[in-house]
């Protein structure tokens, strides 16, 4: 018996153009999508309010670098602290009994700490008012109650849509 090769089809093969689908035009590409022109940036708050978050050390010294160079206050000068409604005020003051350390840090005496509630380790916020050579520290847990109350607010508003 012998054996022959089977004939191959492929060379009689011929495609039927009634069945090859025509290709569908191809849609453009997508233009991407035009960004806002962005206001340029300030060169301080329109406020001229700064802010920043520290937390005192053991002996009540809060390092304060970018809020005392925006003020402009320089390690030596004399400062003046009060407390007044749970917050610390520090001003400039020649006959102040502290001052800004070599280090770049602002004082908190044991008075003014205690008086407001605030603890080692725990964080202030500081906000330096520029316009007026102030800054001010306000404890954790008047930030935390001033941001409850506001949520509550924006919860409240939430609930009645």
């Amino acid at each position: 018996m012998s054996r022959r090769p089977l004939p191959s089809r492929w060379h009689d093969e011929q495609l039927v153009e009634a069945l090859v689908p025509t290709p569908l035009p191809a849609p453009p590409p997508p233009q991407p999508a035009l960004m806002p022109a962005l206001p340029p940036p300030a060169d301080q708050p329109s406020s001229g309010v700064l802010f920043d978050v520290a937390r005192p050390d053991s002996a009540g010294r809060v390092t304060a670098r970018p809020l005392l160079r925006a003020l402009g206050w320089m390690p030596g000068l004399a400062l003046r602290v009060d407390v007044v409604h749970a917050a610390v005020l520090i001003t400039p003051a020649a006959n102040g009994g502290h001052v800004v350390g070599s280090r770049e840090e602002l004082p908190l005496p044991a008075a003014a700490r205690h008086l407001c509630g605030i603890t080692g380790g725990e964080p202030v916020l500081l906000a330096a008012f520029c316009g007026r050579d102030l800054i001010v520290v306000h404890p954790s847990n008047t930030i935390t109650a001033l941001l409850a109350d506001l949520h509550a607010h924006i919860f409240g508003a939430l609930d009645d849509r």
